[in-house]
C-alpha cells in the first residue's frame, strides 16, 4: 500500500500513467482468441488542434473502448489523421509566403515535398492532445489517409467504381472557391447573413409588345441568363410562355418558360434563370431542355468576367472582378432605363431594395462562394445509397438516437451526384489520364493506363486530387489492411462494432462510409452509429471564434484535470440533445474526484486495502450485505446504460453510488465498527470495503482513467494494471433483501431526523432522546440493532417510557412515529412564529410567480430564458413552502 498525498493533484499523475500505458502496450494487449471489438476514430485534420467537440467525441469513444477492454475483449481503437487537402495546402502556402515564396514558384512536385516536410515537423499536434485527454488508441498502428497502404486502397476504389459505372466525369455546378481555385464540399461552406441589395429589372419582350420584370441579388449574372421562368399556372404569364425576351446589355434572346420553381406570390412571380451560376437555376435549365454542356459561363476560376460561348459579353467587362462588374452593370442598367427604382416608405427612390441575404462563404478562404459550372468527377451516389438505406431499415446498422433515421432516409432518398474532384495539389491524385483526342483512361497505374490507350498515344494525367471525404469514406476497412487483406471480416474487425460521430457529418462521412463499405465489403461498416450533439456555450449559443465564446479543452484539463472534463462530457451527453458548456460542473466533477481520493485515504487510514477476491467477500453484518447489493445494482445500471449508449445514465449511476451510497453513507455507517465502538465484524468490514472500492475503481475507470489507475495501485500490490483488470460481473446471489431494507430504513430515518433538526434550528451539538410509537416488532429489532449508528449519525439516544410533556418533533417512517422532545432545546413559540412567517413569505413569492406565469403576455413577450427562470423559481418556492409547512406540522 502506498500512502496517498493529502491533496489530489491530477497534473502529477496524468502524464505518468499515460506514458506507462503506452510504453507497456496496454492500449492493445495481447489477447489471442478473445472476442474482437473495434471502433475507428473520425480522423481529425492533420492541421488541427483539440477543440471542445473533439473532447466530447473522443471521450465517448474512449469510454466504450476501455469498457470493452475491461470486459476481456480484444479491443482496438483505430487511430489516424486526415490529410485535409485544402486546410493543409493553405497552411503550407502561408508558411511559404512568409519567405515570399508561392507554390507556383516551386512547381507541383516540389510543393508536395514541402507539405510532407511540414507534416513531419509540425503535423499531428492533435495526436499529442488526444493523449492528454486520455484516449487509449492503438498508436502502434496509427494511420494517415495518404500513407502508402491507404493510398493504394483509395486508388483501387476510384478505379473499381469507374469500371462499375458508378464514377464518371460530368459538367455540373459546384461550390467554387475563387480564392483557392477549387471546388469545395457543402461542409466547407458557411452561410452568413449579409446586408445586401435586391435589384428589380425590366426585361423587354422581343416582339416589342411589353416587358417582364424580374428581381435579383446578383445582377451581374444577367450576362449569362438563358431564360425567364414563370409558374405555368400564373394567369399573368400563361400567354407569355414560349415567347422571348431580349436581355439588356448582351441583347441575348432567351425564352420564357413555365416552371414551378417560380412562385407567383414572390415579387413579380417571374425569375431570371442563369443555369451556369445558380443551383436552382441549373435544375430549371435542365427541365427546360438546356444541356449542361450548353449552359453559359460568365466567370473564370478567379471569379472575373469571361466571355460566354455566344460572345455577347461587352469587351469592357472582360477580366473585371465579379463585384466590380456588378457596380458597372447596375450603372448601365440604370442609364439605359432597365433598372426599376425601389421606393421606400417615405416615397424616396433608390436603385435597390435593402435586404438581408444568406450568402455562402468559404469557411477557410473567407470569400463569397460561386456556383460554377465545371467538368468534375462524380460518384453515382443514388445507386450506392440504396443498399445503405436498406441496411438501416433492416436493422443491420442501428442509428442512435433513432430520431435521426428520418433525416438519414430523407437525405439518402434525395441524394445528388457526389463531386469528388478538387483543384488542389495536395491530396490523392486522380488516377485518370487524358489523350489528346479527349478520351479518358482510368487505371491504378500510369503503365496500366498506357497499355489500355495503346502504344504511341500521348497521355496527360488529370491534375486534380480527390475530395478528402472520398478517402475517409474507406476508413472502417482500409485502415484494417484492405485490399491486401482479403478476409471479408478483416480478422473479425469488420463490421466495426460502433461508430461515434457528430450529427453534423452524418451525410459527409457516416453515410458515405455506409455506401462504400457495403459496395466493397458486402457488409455494413459499423453495427451501431451513435450521433452526439454539439457542445454549445453556456447560454446555448453555437460556439464560434468570431463570437469569442469558444472553450479550450486543454485549458480545462490544465485547471481541473482530464478526468473531470471527461466525466463532465459523459454526464452531460444525453441522447438527442446538445451540451451546454458549464465550467462549474467541470469543477464539480473535479470535486467528485477529490471526494473519491479522500475516501481512499480514509480506507488506507483504517486498514482497508486492495481486495484479494473478484467475488464479494462473505458478509454477516447488514451494512456489508447492503453495500454489496448496492454495488451489484450499480454494475447492472452501468452495464445497461452503456449497452444502450446512454452515457449520461452510466455516469450518473456511478456518480450517485460513489458520492451518496459509498462515501456519504457506507463509510459513515462502518466507522463504529472500524474505530472500536464494537469490534465484531471489523475484519469482514475491511474486506468488503476493499472489495467495493475495487469495483468502484474498475467501473469508474472508463470515465476517469487517471485517478482510478493511481488509486488502484496505491491501495495495495496488484498483479496487473487497472486498464486491463476485469469488469465486475453482477451476481444476484450476493443480494440480501432483508439487509438492504434494514439499511435503507436507517438511511431514511437518519435523513428525516437530520432534515427536521435543521428546519427547526436544533443546535448541531444537542443530543435528543428519541421515542417510538406504533412500532412493529421488525422496527423494534432494527432500533436495537442500529442504536449506535443512530446515536452517531442522528445524534439521538433511544429512549423508553412515556414521552415528556411539551413540544416535540414528530417524524413518520413506515408504520412508526418517532418523537423527539424539544423542551429546553428549542424555544417552541419563537420557532412556530419563525416558521409561520417564512411560510407566508414563500407562499407570497410562489403566488406572485404563479400569476406571472399565467399571464399570456409574459409568456409571449419575455425571453425564453426569463420564462424558464420564472418556472424554476416558482417550483423552488412551492417546494420551500411545502417543506416549511411540514416542519411546522412536526412541532405538533
Amino acid at each position: 500500500m502506498t500512502e496517498l498525498a493529502k491533496t489530489f493533484d491530477p497534473a502529477a499523475i496524468e502524464t505518468r500513467w499515460y506514458a506507462h500505458w503506452e510504453e507497456q502496450g496496454l492500449f492493445r494487449p495481447e489477447r489471442t482468441g478473445a472476442e474482437p471489438w473495434t471502433i475507428v476514430n473520425p480522423p481529425p485534420n492533420v492541421t488541427g488542434s483539440l477543440h471542445i467537440g473533439h473532447a466530447l467525441d473522443n471521450t465517448l469513444q474512449d469510454i466504450l473502448v476501455r469498457h470493452a477492454r475491461l470486459q476481456g475483449k480484444d479491443a482496438r481503437w483505430v487511430v489516424g489523421t486526415d490529410h485535409a487537402g485544402i486546410a493543409t495546402q493553405m497552411v503550407v502556402e502561408r508558411t511559404l509566403a512568409k519567405d515570399g515564396v508561392k507554390r507556383t514558384d516551386l512547381g507541383r512536385e516540389a510543393f508536395v515535398d514541402k507539405v510532407w516536410e511540414w507534416k513531419a515537423e509540425s503535423g499531428g499536434q492533435i495526436t499529442g492532445q488526444l493523449r492528454r485527454l486520455g484516449c487509449s488508441m492503438d498508436w502502434a498502428h496509427e494511420r494517415f489517409t495518404m500513407d502508402e497502404g491507404f493510398t493504394k486502397a483509395v486508388v483501387k476504389v476510384f478505379v473499381q467504381l469507374h469500371r462499375d459505372g458508378l464514377l464518371y466525369r460530368d459538367k455540373r455546378l459546384v461550390n467554387w472557391d475563387p480564392h483557392f481555385g477549387t471546388a469545395i464540399s457543402d461542409l466547407e461552406v458557411e452561410t452568413r447573413e449579409v446586408q445586401g441589395s435586391f435589384w428589380h429589372l425590366r426585361y423587354p419582350l422581343a416582339d416589342g409588345s411589353g416587358e417582364i420584370r424580374v428581381a435579383t441579388t446578383r445582377p451581374e449574372t444577367l450576362l449569362a441568363d438563358m431564360a425567364v421562368a414563370v409558374h405555368p399556372e400564373d394567369p399573368r404569364y400563361t400567354g407569355l410562355i414560349g415567347k422571348q425576351v431580349r436581355l439588356p446589355i448582351t441583347g441575348r434572346l432567351v425564352p420564357i418558360v413555365g416552371d414551378e420553381h417560380a412562385d407567383p406570390a414572390l415579387g413579380s412571380g417571374a425569375v431570371k434563370i442563369t443555369p451556369g451560376h445558380d443551383f436552382n437555376d441549373f435544375e430549371v435549365g435542365r427541365r427546360a431542355g438546356i444541356e449542361a454542356r450548353d449552359m453559359l459561363n460568365m466567370l473564370d476560376a478567379k471569379a472575373q468576367v469571361t466571355q460566354t460561348a455566344d460572345g455577347l459579353v461587352p469587351e469592357e467587362l472582360l477580366g473585371v472582378d465579379r463585384f466590380e462588374a456588378r457596380k458597372a452593370i447596375v450603372a448601365r442598367l440604370k442609364e439605359e432605363g432597365f433598372l426599376v427604382p425601389h421606393l421606400d416608405k417615405d416615397g424616396n427612390a433608390h436603385d435597390a431594395e435593402p435586404r438581408t441575404i444568406q450568402t455562402p462563404y468559404g469557411d477557410r478562404s473567407g470569400v463569397v462562394i460561386e456556383p460554377w459550372l465545371t467538368d468534375q468527377w462524380y460518384v453515382d451516389a443514388k445507386t450506392l445509397a440504396q443498399p445503405a438505406i436498406e441496411a438501416v431499415r433492416s436493422g443491420k446498422t442501428q442509428i442512435v438516437p433513432k430520431s435521426w433515421e428520418k433525416t438519414y432516409y430523407n437525405w439518402m432518398e434525395n441524394i445528388q451526384p457526389w463531386c469528388v474532384s478538387r483543384q488542389l495539389w495536395w491530396g490523392h491524385r486522380i488516377p485518370a489520364w487524358f489523350a489528346d483526342d479527349g478520351r479518358v483512361f482510368v487505371a491504378e497505374t500510369e503503365e496500366a493506363a498506357q497499355a489500355e490507350a495503346g502504344e504511341g498515344v500521348v497521355l496527360t494525367r488529370d491534375p486534380d486530387v480527390l475530395d478528402t471525404w472520398f478517402s475517409s469514406a474507406l476508413w472502417p476497412f482500409a485502415t484494417l489492411g484492405w485490399p491486401e487483406n482479403t478476409d471479408p471480416t478483416l480478422g473479425g474487425r469488420y463490421s466495426n462494432d460502433v461508430l461515434i460521430s457528430g450529427f453534423d457529418i452524418l451525410f459527409f462521412w457516416d453515410a458515405r462510409m455506409m455506401m462504400q463499405g457495403l459496395h466493397f465489403m458486402g457488409e455494413v461498416p459499423f453495427r451501431k452509429l451513435y450521433l452526439h450533439g454539439l457542445v454549445r456555450a453556456a447560454d446555448g449559443a453555437k460556439m464560434s471564434k468570431s463570437k469569442g465564446n469558444t472553450v479550450d479543452p486543454l485549458g480545462l484539463i490544465d485547471q481541473y484535470g482530464a478526468d473531470a472534463l471527461r466525466f463532465f462530457m459523459a454526464a452531460m451527453e444525453s441522447q438527442g440533445r446538445d451540451i451546454k458548456m458549464d465550467e462549474k460542473r467541470v469543477e464539480g466533477y473535479r470535486n467528485f474526484a477529490t471526494k473519491l481520493w479522500n475516501a481512499s485515504r480514509f480506507a488506507q487510514a483504517n486498514g482497508i486495502g486492495a481486495s484479494t477476491t473478484l467475488e464479494p467477500p462473505a458478509a454477516n453484518l447488514a451494512v456489508n450485505k447492503w453495500i454489496v447489493a448496492e454495488t451489484v445494482a450499480c454494475v447492472q445500471a452501468v452495464d445497461l446504460a452503456l449497452a444502450d449508449l446512454r452515457f449520461d445514465g452510466a455516469a450518473n449511476a456511478i456518480y450517485q453510488f460513489v458520492w451518496s451510497r459509498f462515501c456519504d453513507w457506507y463509510l459513515e455507517l462502518i466507522k463504529p465498527v472500524l474505530q472500536g465502538e464494537g469490534t465484531a465484524g471489523a475484519d469482514e468490514t475491511r474486506a468488503v470495503a476493499g472489495w467495493v472500492l475495487d469495483q468502484i475503481l474498475v467501473m469508474l475507470h472508463p470515465f476517469m482513467p487517471f485517478i482510478t489507475e493511481e488509486l488502484w495501485h496505491a491501495m495495495g500490490t496488484r498483479s496487473n494494471d487497472l486498464i486491463v483488470a476485469r469488469w465486475p460481473i453482477p451476481d444476484a446471489r450476493a443480494l440480501d433483501p432483508a439487509a438492504s431494507q434494514e439499511i435503507d430504513w436507517v438511511i431514511r430515518l437518519v435523513s428525516e431526523v437530520r432534515a427536521a433538526r435543521t428546519e427547526l434550528n436544533v443546535p448541531p451539538g444537542a443530543r435528543l432522546p428519541i421515542h417510538v410509537r406504533d412500532a412493529s416488532s421488525l422496527t423494534a429489532e432494527r432500533m436495537a440493532a442500529q442504536e449506535s449508528v443512530l446515536a452517531r449519525l442522528a445524534r439521538v439516544d433511544v429512549a423508553t417510557g412515556e414521552v415528556p410533556a411539551g413540544g416535540a418533533l414528530q417524524i413518520v417512517v413506515d408504520e412508526a412515529t418517532f418523537v423527539l422532545p424539544l423542551a429546553g432545546v428549542v424555544d417552541l413559540e419563537a420557532e412556530r412564529a419563525r416558521l409561520t412567517k417564512a411560510i407566508a413569505a414563500a407562499e407570497k413569492e410562489r403566488d406572485s410567480l404563479g400569476a406571472r406565469l399565467e399571464n399570456p403576455n409574459f409568456a409571449a413577450r419575455a425571453k425564453p430564458e426569463a420564462v424558464e427562470k420564472a418556472r424554476a423559481d416558482h417550483a423552488d418556492k412551492q417546494a420551500e413552502a411545502a417543506r416549511l409547512q411540514a416542519a411546522l406540522g412536526r412541532l405538533g
